[in-house]
């Protein structure tokens, strides 16, 4: 009997330490292919390279195959089902270095992204993130860490063959899963948590006296029972299914209102 085929891709870049502690675990039961960025992706979304060329190497890293796409995480996906013309049984993007949680990480999360974007694509998709202790970390070269990934791993082995065998709950395009820090109490399922960081842009000046700027800001800790924040805090594996669908059903009928008024 064959074994069921895996995408894997990340946005971290194709030699982070992540990417390969999720290959070990999915080869353990899958044949998986890689596809995944060149180089460091954080925080691009799913933005799509539409005018512009893509580039696919193939590569041996740690004694493996890999496709290096020089482009984005959602560039990687897709080259990978078009391009390699592979047909996945499910995606697989991460491990990323650092927590996407919240409604606010999950739009700007290129982890998240690939793995909306194969939902976009009709493959199902589940995005694995491992919270980082000192948030410093997640901006250090993803292939110089020492991190422990044996957790993240056991969720790998514990939940993805569930989702090969009996496919994603009805309603979910995607998984969401964020993996604490050390050791786990177990797993939780949750909602989205409504906001991550507190953001400011702070002013400073280069030595040629031109301004420049960071975007940043400190974390926020919300108490937001049955949350994604909440669950991580809590110690869990939060596992958040996610849709396609971003209308705001709640506001529908007011809006109507609105616009019968403007009608009249």
């Amino acid at each position: 009997m064959s074994k069921p085929l895996i995408l894997l891709t990340n946005d971290d870049g194709v030699n982070s330490v992540g990417l390969w502690a999720a290959y070990d675990a999915l080869s353990e039961f899958a044949e998986v292919v890689v596809s995944a960025p060149a180089v460091q992706q954080s925080a691009v979304g799913r933005s799509i390279s539409i005018f512009e060329p893509l580039r696919m190497n193939e590569v041996q890293i740690n004694g493996h195959t890999a496709h290096i796409v020089e482009g984005r995480p959602t560039d990687s996906l897709l080259l990978g089902l078009y391009a390699l013309d592979i047909h996945p049984d499910l995606v697989v993007s991460g491990i990323n270095l650092g927590e996407n949680i919240s409604c606010e990480s999950i739009t700007t999360s290129g982890t998240v992204g690939a793995a909306m974007e194969a939902a976009n694509q009709g493959v199902p998709a589940v995005a694995f993130s491992l919270q980082m202790n000192d948030h410093g970390d997640k901006f250090t070269d993803p292939r110089a860490h020492r991190i422990d990934f044996s957790t993240a791993q056991k969720a790998i082995r514990d939940l993805i063959p569930v989702f090969l065998k009996e496919g994603l709950p009805n309603g979910a395009d995607l998984i969401n899963v964020n993996i604490p820090a050390g050791e786990a109490k177990g797993y939780r399922v949750t909602t989205l948590g409504s906001r991550l960081f507190d953001t400011s842009v702070e002013a400073r000046t280069d030595p040629r006296g031109k301004p420049y700027y960071w975007i940043c800001g400190e974390v926020v800790h919300l108490n937001e029972h049955g949350t994604d924040v909440q669950g991580i805090m809590d110690g869990y594996v939060t596992l958040t299914p996610l849709t396609m669908d971003n209308t705001a059903y709640r506001a529908c009928d007011a809006l109507k209102d609105m616009v019968e008024k403007i009608n009249r």
